[in-house]
């Protein structure tokens, strides 16, 4: 009984969101975060978006959405999230820690338990999008989440251009297409960095690799988001780069991957009549 009723506040919460994206990558360290927010914040410029930071150990979403010390109350309807740039609702188990520095120590269920009550018991209400920031790797989080959103319109793979990250970034993929959960695209993150003196691109990490792995695995190439300092910055200043400086090449690249993204969403089914409805 008590798992019926759980499946049944979990639809009618997630009944409310139009669209649901993933956000993974196959090894930490690509950016994965950074681009979760930014294109959560990007989404938000005229859609209603909530922000779920589904990584419970190494929670950074708050931090970098500048709502890393607002405070989370609970109301008539659930838990009320933080609101960052754009009137994006974040959730985070950052948020709801004794303290920034308090480790969380748990195994696998328990973390999966922690993931379902943000998505059941936060208030997340009418949204347009969710953007769903996942761990990297593919252990319990990313199949909990596949398992508990069978209606997700997908997973967008962040990866850097070199050898070692497209390695995981199949495994990834390979993970994706297991749990049948379909894959938006490939976003290829730290794709050359444009001289601030001259202009021109240097390639760091070299250039291309996602996209020529998106195309040998026949999936779509998202597009590609240069180096820059300033996204650095702007995340330990808990402001997305992409409001702070939207006419930089990595934020008009944040703007045309959310244009791939809009372009080809499945279509949503109209909401059920009935109890779920209300």
């Amino acid at each position: 009984m008590a798992a019926m009723q759980e499946r049944m506040r979990m639809a009618k919460r997630m009944g409310r969101i139009k669209h649901k994206l993933v956000v993974m990558s196959g090894k930490g360290g690509v950016g994965k975060s950074s681009v979760a927010a930014n294109l959560a914040v990007a989404l938000g410029a005229d859609s209603k978006v909530g922000l779920l930071d589904a990584d419970v150990t190494g929670p950074d979403i708050p931090k970098i959405m500048g709502v890393e010390d607002a405070h989370i109350i609970s109301g008539d309807q659930g838990i009320e999230p933080a609101v960052g740039p754009n009137r994006v609702k974040v959730i985070s188990m950052a948020q709801l820690l004794v303290g920034r520095d308090t480790p969380v120590i748990w195994r696998g269920p328990l973390k999966i338990k922690a993931i379902k009550q943000m998505m059941i018991d936060v208030n997340w209400g009418d949204l347009d999008f969710m953007v769903i920031d996942l761990p990297p790797g593919t252990s319990d989080e990313p199949l909990s989440i596949a398992q508990e959103i069978p209606d997700a319109d997908g997973a967008i793979i962040v990866t850097t251009p070199q050898e070692v990250s497209l390695l995981d970034v199949r495994k990834s993929i390979a993970f994706a297409q297991a749990v049948r959960l379909p894959i938006v695209g490939v976003i290829e993150n730290m794709s050359g960095l444009v001289c601030p003196h001259c202009g021109k691109t240097i390639d760091v990490f070299k250039r291309g690799g996602g996209e020529a792995a998106a195309k040998e695995l026949g999936l779509r190439f998202l597009g590609r988001i240069p180096l820059d300092p300033d996204i650095v910055v702007g995340g330990d200043a808990g402001k997305p780069f992409v409001v702070e400086h939207p006419n930089s090449p990595a934020a008009k690249a944040f703007y045309g991957i959310v244009n791939e993204i809009r372009a080809n969403l499945k279509p949503v089914p109209p909401r059920p009549e009935g109890p779920l409805a209300r």
